[in-house]
């Protein structure tokens, strides 16, 4: 949701309540932890020499991204529940207005001014919509779709009765078999690393660019604007 920054000089705006911005680097952390283990669950490091018991490397590779993943999870939860409670700049991850005209009119702007086509940028206290739509998509529904199939896979060693198989465990016989969830949970894995690589190029460039705070808004919950044009 757009909300136009006043053609008053305007200097600060507090867009972030402490719970979003722990969330964040929470799930930040924990997202970072995952993406590691994931990747060594998948391409395992070379066998180590002597007893397995000695080491028992892959088994704390699995036990840290389990622990991660609950991390995930509950922050989830919660980010979920403080949409609900919070300010309406914390129900953005969940909503997206689709339906409006402006929405689309703004986000190809957004679009033209990522792509150096645009002279100047416009001005959000939320998220600009581009920023806005893959939120939504990329940490919104593809975090859900990351629970789902990584729930469904951790239900095969919980066993059958658990609540994991209870409530997941139909995912694996819906999309195939055991390895389907996992292509899909790894794939889901490397679009998520991806744009976290375009988040921080498109935090950094717009602090520069846009003449309004972006990094340092998710340290202080503050949106500082450098100068009075709108």
């Amino acid at each position: 949701m757009r909300t136009d920054v006043p053609t008053v000089k305007q200097t600060a705006v507090y867009v972030y309540e402490a719970p979003v911005r722990i969330w964040h680097w929470v799930n930040a952390l924990a997202m970072t932890t995952l993406a590691v283990t994931g990747y060594l669950i998948g391409n395992p490091p070379p066998t180590l020499s002597g007893e397995a018991s000695d080491h028992a490397l892959m088994a704390n590779i699995r036990f840290v991204h389990f622990v991660a993943a609950y991390v995930f999870l509950i922050g989830f939860l919660f980010r979920v529940y403080w949409a609900l409670v919070g300010n309406s700049y914390s129900r953005q991850l969940f909503a997206l207005p689709f339906w409006r005209r402006s929405f689309w009119s703004e986000l190809l702007h957004e679009v033209r001014w990522y792509a150096f086509l645009e002279r100047e940028p416009r001005k959000y206290i939320g998220h600009n919509p581009l920023a806005h739509l893959f939120m939504v998509v990329i940490i919104t529904v593809g975090g859900l779709v990351m629970i789902v199939t990584g729930l469904a896979l951790y239900s095969e060693q919980s066993g059958a009765g658990s609540w994991q198989d209870q409530l997941f465990g139909w995912v694996i016989p819906v999309v195939g078999q055991s390895q389907d969830v996992r292509l899909w949970h790894h794939w889901g894995m490397w679009v998520i690393i991806v744009f976290v690589m375009l988040h921080v190029y498109a935090a950094i460039r717009e602090d520069i660019m846009s003449r309004q705070s972006l990094i340092s808004t998710m340290i202080s919950g503050w949106r500082m604007f450098k100068d009075d044009r709108p």
